[in-house]
């Protein structure tokens, strides 16, 4: 790779996101500063740094949204770009383009292409200006009575959708009248807490759609190509937890289809950096812009895995304004790529967000997988963030391949110390239905009962505890310990 112009590049995100963006920097011989709260101050991503920076605030949260703060780290460290990972202030457009009038770069696209974007109601009349298919939804400006009459015109059932929003934040489905007016005023109420923003639509609600993206990138002047779609139907709350390159069982004209939608937006937005269009594609065939994600996508390494780039060294090219570096026609797809998302939660009580401290970590390691994550044993897993603690992907010649390797990576990960979804994650992957590609955001509840742990036997039960007893260390010492009198007459026995 060659160096691109730029000496230092401030990351201004956390964990595991802020660990794979140094990890380019320092391969490209630019030197990575770090933000931090205090609650990270020993966090992989500091350590990994050449130069780190305390951020402060009421809470963790808020350092790591305090623009005026991380922009002033980036200048007093002689930092001449921004890279904002995802997540934090990634979509805001605000942010963006304050990195500019403080003469700094920002590593993705330009304040007006995000605004444009990051509005969902902007975003779908710019998609339907331009010929890319729009689902039927309907404006809440305020006239609820308006609005009924309106929703009852195209017809339930219909997802409520915060404007401003993303992640299945206010987001919710009605199926009936009656319900409606709460269910607006609860997507609203949520929307304002995560987003400031409580205005929603309601879109016309395709049942047990797939979920597929594709990944574009653009030099901002006009130019643009994809690459590759990628899977992502297996959610649980409206989140993606397990994604896949290419998409299994798509028809070739499909995703041809699919991808050239995607390549239109983006040139015509001018589109600069790495993005992602997403649509939903129904049962008959028919698919409907969802969303432009105008940053580095979560699940990015999948379709790294499968064309052999990286996304974020070509990110840093084209912030240094290098252009496209190839054509459409040099992009080639070789295998299939699985992520699976291990998050800090029960799979059993309905996902609930786990806490607690990673007692033991083992990684499997293996030419065909990469762990991406910032986790060390003895780390507090607080509340203050998303439950995601890594991504564990892998690589096949084909997607059976792809599936067994992951199914043995599962095997081998353990994160102990907490409730995490690993186990939950290897039935999804061994599921036939999952193994034979008949996937849809409705899969996890479609198949709850053959995804549910099984019940433990008291034998079972019993290993296990007596495995955890011998794996903890003052449990160890007290075993090993040798009383008195003899822990004083030393080595000698008779």
């Amino acid at each position: 790779m060659t160096r691109p112009p730029f000496a230092r590049v401030l990351v201004a995100n956390r964990g595991e996101i802020a660990v794979r963006v140094m990890r380019t920097l320092q391969l490209r011989g630019v030197s990575a500063v770090a933000v931090y709260h205090r609650a990270d101050a020993g966090s992989p991503h500091v350590a990994m740094a050449d130069q780190a920076v305390e951020l402060v605030g009421s809470g963790p949260v808020a350092a790591y949204l305090d623009s005026a703060q991380i922009i002033a780290a980036a200048l007093a460290t002689g930092a001449e770009a921004i890279h904002p990972g995802y997540g934090f202030l990634s979509e805001n457009a605000a942010f963006a383009q304050s990195v500019a009038d403080a003469g700094l770069t920002f590593i993705g696209p330009d304040a007006a292409t995000i605004a444009l974007m990051g509005d969902k109601l902007s975003a779908r009349a710019f998609a339907q200006a331009h010929g890319v298919p729009v689902a039927p939804s309907v404006a809440f400006d305020g006239d609820f009575a308006a609005f009924e009459t309106a929703v009852a015109a195209v017809g339930y059932p219909m997802l409520i959708k915060a404007a401003a929003g993303g992640g299945g934040k206010g987001m919710s489905i009605v199926r009936e009248a009656a319900a409606l007016r709460e269910t607006v005023r609860v997507a609203a109420s949520e929307a304002t807490r995560y987003f400031g923003d409580g205005r929603v639509y309601a879109e016309v609600l395709v049942e047990q759609p797939r979920h597929i993206e594709v990944q574009v990138v653009g030099d901002g002047a006009g130019a643009a190509l994809h690459l590759f779609e990628r899977e992502c139907s297996v959610q649980r709350r409206f989140q993606k937890i397990v994604e896949e390159a290419p998409a299994a069982n798509l028809a070739e004209d499909l995703r041809a289809a699919m991808c050239a939608d995607a390549v239109r937006l983006a040139s015509a937005s001018r589109y600069r950096n790495v993005g992602t269009v997403e649509f939903i594609l129904g049962a008959d065939g028919r698919y409907f812009f969802l969303e432009m994600n105008t940053r580095l996508q979560v699940e990015h390494p999948v379709t790294e895995m499968i064309t052999g780039l990286d996304l974020v060294s070509l990110q840093l090219d084209i912030a240094a304004g290098a252009g496209l570096p190839f054509g459409q026609a040099d992009v080639v797809a070789t295998g299939h790529a699985i992520e699976c998302r291990i998050c800090a939660e029960a799979p059993d009580r309905g996902f609930v967000p786990a806490t607690g401290a990673i007692r033991h970590l083992t990684v499997p390691r293996a030419p065909w997988l990469r762990f991406e994550s910032a986790l060390r044993e003895g780390q507090a897993v607080t509340a203050d963030f998303d439950p995601m603690l890594a991504k564990l992907v892998v690589h096949g010649a084909t997607r059976a391949q792809a599936i067994d390797r992951a199914g043995a990576a599962l095997a081998d990960l353990a994160v102990l110390g907490l409730d995490t979804n690993v186990d939950s994650l290897a039935r999804v992957i061994a599921h036939p239905a999952f193994t034979g590609g008949a996937l849809h955001t409705g899969f996890l509840t479609e198949h709850a009962d053959a995804l549910a742990a099984p019940a433990m036997d008291d034998a079972a039960q019993a290993a296990f505890l007596i495995a955890a007893a011998l794996g903890n260390h003052d449990f160890r010492q007290l075993v090993d310990a040798v009383p008195e009198p003899y822990a004083s007459l030393g080595g000698w026995r008779n």
